[in-house]
């Protein structure tokens, strides 16, 4: 069973991967993949260096995310150009990674992909767990981590999928708006369903 993990941004997502991978299933991590597919020397890298110029290349060969995030984030165009380059390649990594984990006979895999929607992957995975907050927690958290303005937050948490739209195509959902504990019992309620129909 191939389960895709999503949410949006300080939603808890992370608690809850944080979570599966201590109960032992292996993750394979969209994020984490991103930065194998931009390592110096690859493919990828080097496509993005044609496209953005060498201002986005650290003189030691690898990617200037500061520069590259401020080229893209205040320019739509930019930002597609980008995830033109970004997505196959991405998405070709987490097919390897899941093709390894499943001949290594793993009987449950969590593919956390935080733009599952936004992307189209639904056809990647099984099931899919989308963690959710209200609207209030997630900017609360979101100025509290990052230290964003109230405005900042709200930009950010605009600029992705809204959280009512994911959890309308979820076959499970996490409410993270209490403690760990509550969402902790969530996630293992849903696992042990999950676990008896499969």
């Amino acid at each position: 069973m191939i389960i895709g993990l999503t949410g949006s941004i300080a939603s808890g997502k992370s608690t809850v991967a944080n979570m599966l991978s201590e109960m032992g299933f292996p993750i394979i991590d969209a994020d984490l993949v991103a930065r194998i597919v931009v390592e110096k020397g690859t493919a990828t890298l080097e496509t993005i260096k044609e496209v953005f110029g060498t201002q986005v290349i650290h003189e030691d060969g690898t990617l200037n995310r500061e520069e590259l995030g401020a080229l893209i984030f205040s320019d739509p165009s930019k930002r597609k150009q980008l995830n033109d380059i970004m997505h196959p390649a991405i998405r070709e990594e987490m097919l390897v990674q899941r093709q390894q984990l499943v001949q290594q006979g793993n009987p449950v895999i969590i593919m956390d992909i935080p733009l599952l929607f936004e992307s189209r992957l639904q056809s990647f995975v099984d099931k899919i767990l989308v963690v959710t907050v209200t609207e209030q927690k997630q900017l609360e958290r979101l100025m509290a981590r990052n230290g964003f303005t109230h405005e900042e937050a709200r930009l950010r948490i605009q600029s992705q999928l809204p959280l009512s739209v994911k959890e309308e195509g979820a076959d499970a959902v996490i409410y993270n708006n209490e403690t760990i504990e509550e969402t902790k019992q969530q996630l293992q309620k849903i696992l042990a369903i999950w676990e008896q129909t499969n």
